[in-house]
């Protein structure tokens, strides 16, 4: 259970991000949420508040060190300290195109929202966690994380920065009681998706499919469980992880 934790969650204002401020709501988990969109995100704010969740949204771009140090500033004055990050903001950059067709600035550009981001957020949060001897940190990965796939440029090499570095902190943090997972949430019916997969003729996951594993791995039952990696539509809630 996430009653009462403190959950940050990046890139909130749609998607997965938003499925996951709800779903955390729902349990009860004071909530700071922010995204690069501040209006889109106001909205999500209002819905959670209509249903009784107590929620702080600071509109950001969270891969920029000064908007990153000023939304962990202002949810640890508003909150006292923050008990779980989710990594979750990330572009998928130029649509499927050759390595080769990327600029310069178009590949640095998703390498800093997908890398940067997770790294600095990371960075923020780490100290009063460790301080406090517990915190669990998810950060969001993809098979594109895994296997290098053609025409998937910069966002699949982002994603194996991304598991490298989970892998990294975790071995750093072993003692600490914070933790360090990963998690793929497989596809999904998202604007990133269908920027990716145009063409896609099979069925897609909801967001709200891939929920169960986050909330797992914010919670107590999960305070010994660091440096792993998980896919999100093979967690079943009923029988843990598989």
């Amino acid at each position: 259970m996430s009653k009462d934790k403190v959950v940050m969650i990046t890139g909130a204002s749609k998607g997965l991000g938003r499925e996951l401020a709800f779903a955390f709501a729902k349990e009860g988990a004071k909530l700071a949420i922010c995204a690069r969109g501040e209006e889109k995100l106001k909205e999500v704010q209002q819905d959670l508040e209509a249903m009784g969740a107590e929620v702080l949204a600071v509109a950001a771009d969270v891969s920029n060190s000064r908007d990153a140090d000023r939304v962990v500033s202002i949810t640890e004055k508003v909150y006292g300290r923050i008990d779980v990050l989710i990594n979750n903001a990330s572009i998928f950059g130029k649509g499927p195109c050759l390595l080769l067709d990327y600029t310069d600035e178009e590949f640095e550009k998703v390498m800093k929202v997908n890398t940067m981001n997770p790294f600095i957020m990371t960075k923020r949060v780490l100290p009063g966690m460790v301080s406090r001897g517990t915190g669990s940190v998810i950060n969001l990965t993809s098979e594109a994380g895994k296997i290098g796939f053609a025409e998937w440029g910069a966002y699949g090499i982002s994603k194996f920065a991304v598991e490298g570095m989970t892998q990294t902190w975790a071995d750093e943090l072993s003692g600490t009681g914070v933790r360090m997972n990963m998690v793929d949430p497989g596809e999904m019916d998202t604007e990133m998706h269908a920027k990716a997969v145009p063409d896609c003729e099979y069925e897609l996951a909801e967001p709200a499919d891939a929920v169960g594993i986050f909330l797992y791995l914010a919670s107590d039952q999960a305070s010994d469980v660091n440096g792993e990696r998980f896919e999100a539509q093979k967690f079943d809630v009923n029988e843990g992880v598989l």
